[in-house]
């Protein structure tokens, strides 16, 4: 990944760079894999955030009024 300093504003150039990054989902994938999961573990983390996921939409869709279901 490569970002250019225009007149040496370094500043703005950090914030591409930092836009860029999390666009691509490269610091997600680098902190996915700084530490080895257990595939039981990844499993029980990503159903538990599924189950978060669900109730937050299901939390969401009791709120709305009654017209617009």
């Amino acid at each position: 990944m490569n970002v250019k300093v225009r007149n040496n504003n370094v500043e703005q150039a950090l914030r591409i760079f930092k836009r860029k990054i999390t666009d691509s989902n490269k610091l997600f994938d680098y902190r996915e894999k700084e530490y080895y999961e257990k595939r039981t573990t990844k499993r029980q983390r990503r159903k538990a955030a599924a189950v978060g996921r669900e109730r937050k939409r299901q939390q969401k869709l009791a709120e709305m009024p009654v017209s617009l279901k």
